[in-house]
């Protein structure tokens, strides 16, 4: 083989070495990235964790505590009578103040028995979910979709009676279709959404 073919196929040996050396790297940093990544399920499980907490605050320390001492009680129409919003209107106003942030990451409550219709699934997804949660509610019914070019992740958590006030406002509210819980009973479920990202 003369010298000029020599060369030919070091130089082909040379770039098919660096282009395999290139993907080996590329493979490596990118798998190390993921490792390095919190999985979608685990960011929805944080957030569902931060408004379970703060709902439970709300509810045991402020409302039951107000309403034992006859200060002021929690009322549906808190803004018009100058009470405190109930529990479950505390989780929509933050989940309100949030969407206003415009960061694409929403939460609200949600029921196939609600007692005003916004309040229901927005889609057959939830749909789905708030059905699986009912008579599973010890997991979340999790899933991706897409919307406006963006991809999300949703998260549906069972949501329970934790107080009082819930059962008693369900039960007797002229708009609701059930009338028939009790204390820790599965009542919806709790929707926590994150963007994934922007579509191609």
């Amino acid at each position: 083989m003369s010298r000029n073919g020599l060369w030919i196929v070091a130089a082909g040996v040379a770039g098919f070495v660096a282009a395999i050396t290139y993907w080996v790297i590329a493979l490596a940093v990118a798998e190390s990235h993921k490792t390095e990544m919190v999985p979608p399920e685990r960011v929805t499980s944080f957030i569902h964790a931060v408004i379970d907490a703060n709902r439970a605050n709300y509810t045991q320390n402020v409302v039951d505590k107000l309403h034992n001492q006859g200060v002021v009680e929690a009322l549906e129409h808190w803004k018009e009578e100058k009470g405190l919003p109930l529990p479950a209107q505390f989780l929509l106003e933050s989940g309100r103040l949030v969407a206003q942030k415009d960061m694409k990451l929403s939460f609200r409550l949600a029921s196939l028995t609600p007692i005003y219709v916004w309040n229901g699934p927005n889609s057959e997804f939830e749909r789905r979910g708030l059905e699986v949660v009912m008579k599973a509610p010890e997991k979340p019914f999790t899933g991706f979709y897409q919307q406006a070019g963006v991809r999300y992740f949703q998260g549906i958590y069972a949501d329970r009676a934790v107080s009082e006030s819930c059962v008693t406002c369900h039960n007797a509210h002229a708009n609701s279709p059930r009338r028939d819980y009790k204390l820790n009973d599965i009542m919806g479920g709790v929707i926590v959404t994150i963007p994934i990202s922007e579509a191609p």
